[in-house]
């Protein structure tokens, strides 16, 4: 299993959705390292779910894949601001993962706290300037965040 965290802001699409939808597909994501990254998720992976662009920022809780390599639909709707007029279904250019909701978390971990337990080389979401939705998290790091919400 592999760990990921994936952004969202929370006023778009936040924990208390997940938790009432269910499942949820993480379409919209148009960078393509985040797009690999997603490519890269298999079934049974882990994600942390972030809330970004709000105060505080923070992971708020727990999300598992349950379908990957999904093609986004949102590439081929003209209406959407996905929209991809390059791709077409013969030949799609951005790939998504389907998820379950896991957990809320007791206590958000705000992006200060996480900028105190962590470093850059250990999560990415605390590197300045990083702005990428989806992100790697590295299992030891994985299990110490999960430490901080049980403690």
């Amino acid at each position: 299993m592999n760990y990921w965290l994936m952004k969202s802001e929370p006023i778009t699409y936040g924990i208390d959705h997940l938790e009432k939808d269910g499942e949820t597909l993480w379409d919209g994501v148009r960078n393509y390292q985040a797009r690999n990254f997603l490519r890269a998720m298999r079934r049974d992976d882990l994600a942390f779910f972030y809330h970004s662009n709000c105060q505080p920022p923070a992971i708020v809780g727990l999300m598992k894949v349950i379908e990957e390599n999904v093609v986004d639909p949102t590439q081929f709707e003209p209406a959407s601001d996905y929209f991809d007029p390059k791709a077409s279904p013969d030949s799609p250019r951005w790939q998504t993962v389907r998820v379950v909701f896991v957990e809320k978390f007791s206590r958000p971990i705000s992006l200060t706290e996480l900028k105190r337990q962590f470093s850059p080389e250990e999560l990415g979401v605390v590197k300045k300037g990083n702005r990428l939705s989806v992100l790697p998290v590295a299992a030891e790091t994985a299990q110490r965040i999960l430490r901080l919400v049980t403690n």
